[in-house]
């Protein structure tokens, strides 16, 4: 199984989505190839967001090709300018990735892939499209006429180094910031109590609290009579007993922990270290 035929990692459309370096292996006859997600780079406004940042930075050093995806729209912001001066930095190839092109007519994709082309950074712009992956063989080809020949580190249907509690962890995170207003995902963590098969039937239990910083985000994140949390508890129960290939229980609780993506004890003590 490939990588992208099962979930991983989470997808919103907030900022500050990715929190972790996920390993994603993708392997097939010709070669096998490591992923690595990261968080986007940015300017920290707390503890957590040093966290961020250092991973972004460090996972520059230990890798062979950077993939840097882009979105239609303003071509380069200021954001945009400071990740390429970085990147420029990086003795190693690159590959720029323009996707959500399926919004775009053919001359927009021809102009924008120019205008990339032309910075001279990227060995190779390749536009795709990931609600139809269009593009996604471009890019593993590409990536390897790009990469070294080298020995298979993973077995071949290893998908992830990503242990399952954590990935269950991200799929219950991935509906809350689904789900909820702006305010609130920034703030969220989600702990995973408790995850253990029962014995009688093909079923496994899984008890997580999610932690919000402020006591008036409890209420928001239960919603009327229980009906957000139940929302949120349904959809993600759907994604877990298809990651696990079981039936689950899925019981969630919330508590507030006050600030503490400003505290760094709390920040390593929910494993951002």
């Amino acid at each position: 199984m490939k990588f992208w035929e099962k979930k991983i990692s989470i997808i919103s459309n907030k900022a500050q989505t990715t929190r972790n370096k996920i390993t994603f292996i993708y392997t097939d006859d010709e070669a096998q190839i490591i992923f690595l997600d990261t968080p986007g780079i940015q300017m920290p406004k707390n503890e957590l967001g040093k966290y961020l940042l250092k991973v972004s930075e460090s996972s520059l050093e230990d890798v062979d090709i950077i993939s840097f995806m882009v979105e239609p729209g303003k071509l380069l912001g200021r954001l945009d300018s400071y990740i390429f001066d970085e990147i420029k930095k990086v003795a190693c190839k690159k590959i720029l990735i323009l996707n959500k092109v399926d919004l775009l007519e053919e001359d927009e994709i021809e102009s924008i892939v120019k205008f990339y082309e032309d910075l001279n950074i990227f060995e190779k712009v390749i536009p795709m499209s990931a609600l139809n992956s269009t593009g996604v063989d471009e890019f593993v080809n590409t990536i390897k006429s790009l990469l070294n020949e080298g020995p298979k580190y993973y077995p071949e249907d290893m998908i992830t180094e990503s242990p399952e509690r954590f990935i269950v962890s991200e799929i219950i995170r991935e509906k809350i910031l689904n789900n909820m207003e702006d305010e609130i995902p920034h703030g969220v963590q989600v702990e995973v109590e408790s995850m253990k098969d029962r014995e009688d039937k093909d079923l496994v239990d899984i008890h997580a609290t999610i932690h919000v910083e402020k006591k008036s985000h409890k209420p928001m994140v239960i919603g009327k009579n229980g009906s957000k949390i139940s929302i949120i508890g349904r959809e993600a129960r759907l994604d877990i007993e298809k990651f696990l290939g079981t039936k689950v229980n899925l019981q969630l609780w919330v508590k507030v922990t006050k600030d503490w993506r400003s505290k760094e004890s709390m920040v390593k003590n929910f494993g951002y270290k």
